[in-house]
């Protein structure tokens, strides 16, 4: 099907986008460049909510491939809005969401342990969607304002080494997708798009996914698009069918690596890091209260399972940023992974990640004003 350039009526856009809906559902796939302006048009509000809902579902139905996906993310890039600057070797750490378990913030927590040890985090969020507390809905029950200015972004990024870029004054576009995303309730292309999309244009991230299905794939977009270094993490928690989007201490974690150009499989199980198991339910969040509660409690020292599923979050993050490397000959190295959590333990211990939260608020509230 061809692209034109020249501006069609509203009727011929929906025309357009129906095609590839009905595409969809006979079983054909999109190349990249359809899906790209597939999404330029539900992003620039050509397509209706229902319509939007549908190809949504149709992708998921038939599990969306790498031009698919490709497309989709370039579309994102394209409209957002960049925050400039970023410091060399920044990098972010987030998760798909869509794994159900409703956890307390690992990756929120984890932003501020990376900064506190000198890491220039531009932490990527959005409020909830297919769980309980997004990252933006702990932020904003910790008081820390969400800044829109992409300068201020910046300069906070700068300062602190450490900035939350909230979805929404990044991909306004996205706002044309909110209904049919709320309205359906669960995974689609769209849990998928947002994490590959960071504002700041980082070249190093580790993301989390919901499935191991997705972790080849999701590698595969990030260095596509000129990352550094990436890491897909999928933990599976034992006695479970669904993948949680973080490194976990339930389970083994899969892990797809690229890094200086090379694609490697890693798994991680839980005993090798030296901390204790737990189940996913020993993490188990609620409302942003709770989860600001929680994060607070960490950053002031708090022990137990969600500082050591933190703990070994940032672990593998600081190897992401390249600050330290935990493998050796393609596979983990435990001796260096626990020596890296002993260093990540420290802004927890020596109360630097809370000095860094306190800081974060005031230079928000100043810039908010």
């Amino acid at each position: 099907m061809t692209i034109h350039s020249a501006q069609p009526a509203l009727s011929d856009y929906c025309s357009v986008f129906k095609d590839y809906l009905n595409n969809l559902c006979q079983g054909k796939r999109l190349s990249q460049a359809e899906t790209e302006y597939a999404f330029r048009l539900i992003m620039e509000g050509h397509v209706p909510s229902e319509c939007i809902a549908a190809f949504a579902v149709a992708l998921r139905m038939q599990k969306e491939d790498l031009p698919e996906l490709l497309g989709a993310v370039t579309a994102m890039r394209n409209a957002m809005v960049a925050v400039p600057g970023a410091p060399a070797g920044a990098m972010d750490v987030c998760g798909t969401g869509g794994d159900g378990y409703n956890t307390l913030n690992v990756s929120t927590a984890t932003a501020f342990v990376l900064a506190a040890l000198g890491v220039p985090v531009a932490k990527h969020g959005n409020r909830a969607v297919s769980s309980q507390t997004g990252a933006s809905d702990v932020l904003s029950a910790l008081g820390i304002p969400l800044l829109s200015d992409p300068a201020a972004l910046s300069a906070q990024l700068k300062t602190h080494n450490l900035t939350f870029m909230a979805a929404p004054n990044h991909h306004p576009g996205m706002r044309f997708a909110a209904q049919a995303r709320k309205a359906l309730g669960i995974r689609t292309l769209f849990n998928l798009i947002g994490p590959l999309s960071n504002p700041a244009g980082v070249k190093r991230q580790m993301t989390g996914v919901f499935s191991t299905e997705w972790l080849s794939i999701i590698a595969d977009v990030l260095a596509t698009l000129g990352a550094e270094m990436a890491w897909a993490v999928c933990g599976m928690p034992d006695g479970e069918i669904q993948g949680i989007d973080e490194v976990t201490l339930a389970g083994p974690t899969h892990i797809v690596s690229c890094e200086q150009g090379k694609k490697n499989t890693l798994l991680l199980e839980p005993e090798m890091s030296g901390l204790i198991s737990a189940p996913v339910s020993a993490i188990r969040g609620g409302s942003p209260g709770e989860n600001a509660l929680a994060l607070t409690e960490l950053l002031h020292g708090a022990t137990g399972p969600y500082r050591d599923t933190v703990l070994l979050n940032a672990a593998c993050a600081l190897h992401v940023s390249g600050r330290v490397s935990i493998l050796k000959n393609d596979s983990f190295d435990t001796r260096a992974l626990r020596e890296v959590i002993s260093v990540v333990s420290r802004p927890l211990d020596d109360g630097s990640a809370m000095a860094l939260l306190q800081d974060l608020r005031l230079s928000s509230s100043e810039s908010h004003v």
